[in-house]
């Protein structure tokens, strides 16, 4: 069978892989139908994922169908359309039994510690599996992992109803956090030095919109939120300076959420963060998200709306990774078709 393997940074290959079989009795084999291009594995590509080792078969936002199952598995079955669920983790860390597997001290993300889905057949437990309609579109599947990191935001940013969110980057992660803050019943705020990707986030019901370059950033929020600030802010950039301005335009008693894997330090006065009693946390893949994301696909209250724009067969691989390495721009998100 055919598989994307990274061999090592700026190294992709199409290569030919025995089939995987099942080999424990609470396995299903899934035979790929998509899988989504995350930014993370252009990271792995450009040999700046820290977590990721090589050779990697990568794709962890995944879509298929089950071709077989092992005696012991009873949720699904063969014909079923399901999305990958891509973390395991031991179970009796201190993090696991806080309810928190994400973080688990051994957690193994797939297409990033373990070979992922972007290659023609996988098996994996029945647990890593959710059933999706199967009258929902493979494009509006493959969304399901990307909509599990706003839920997790979101959830970690305690968004409520009649809150005022800021987001800080229009990208495809800051779109799914959009989106699910206005599930949650927020009005939402969102920034981009991109006019295009605020036009997008127009269409996914943003209630306003920044572009730093035009407009001051902290000026719009006070005047939006008669000089508030924003009760929940949520970095979907993570440089330091967009830290710096999520504690700077925070509400008193709010809430900050960074998703960046940034290392470099933010120069932040504690005297913000004390004053105004800021929570401040971090959020990291999801935790027991799936199952609310994929009933809300599966009821159509979320859709892509143009959130996917490119597709590539799995033969033209290498032309993908290249062409939204050349055209950041023009790419929402892309993924790679197995049909």
């Amino acid at each position: 069978m055919k598989a994307v393997c990274i061999s090592k940074a700026n190294t992709i290959e199409l290569l030919d892989v025995e089939e995987p079989t099942i080999k424990q009795e609470n396995e299903v084999k899934v035979k790929i139908k998509r899988v989504g291009i995350c930014g993370s594995d252009m990271h792995i590509y450009h040999g700046t994922n820290p977590l990721a080792t090589y050779p990697r078969i990568v794709g962890h936002e995944v879509t298929g169908e089950i071709v077989k199952t092992g005696k012991d598995v009873n949720r699904v079955t063969v014909g079923d359309h399901v999305v990958i669920e891509p973390i395991t983790f031991c179970g009796e860390c201190y993090a696991c039994k806080s309810g928190r597997p994400n973080v688990c001290k051994e957690v193994s993300v797939f297409g990033v510690h373990e070979d992922g889905g972007m290659r023609e057949f996988v098996t994996l437990p029945e647990k890593q599996v959710h059933q999706v309609d199967s009258e929902i579109e493979w494009d509006e599947a493959v969304m399901a992992e990307p909509y599990t990191i706003g839920a997790q935001a979101t959830w970690r940013g305690n968004v409520k109803e009649g809150q005022t969110v800021f987001i800080q980057g229009a990208g495809p992660i800051g779109i799914t956090v959009l989106k699910m803050a206005k599930l949650r019943g927020a009005t939402v705020i969102i920034s981009d030095f991109t006019n295009e990707r605020l036009a997008l986030a127009k269409e996914n019901g943003v209630d306003h919109t920044i572009n730093p370059k035009e407009v001051d950033s902290m000026t719009k929020i006070n005047e939006i939120t008669n000089d508030e600030g924003a009760n929940v802010v949520i970095d979907a950039v993570g440089s330091p300076q967009t830290f710096e301005l999520a504690v700077e335009v925070a509400s008193p008693a709010g809430n900050i959420v960074t998703l960046g894997f940034n290392e470099t330090p933010s120069s932040i006065a504690m005297m913000h963060i004390t004053k105004k009693e800021l929570t401040i946390t971090g959020s990291r893949l999801q935790t027991n998200q799936f199952g609310k994301v994929v009933e809300l696909i599966n009821t159509k209250q979320l859709t892509h709306n143009g959130l996917v724009t490119h597709r590539f067969h799995i033969n033209n691989v290498k032309e993908a990774f290249e062409f939204i390495e050349k055209n950041p721009d023009k790419v929402r998100k892309a993924v790679i078709e197995f049909e």
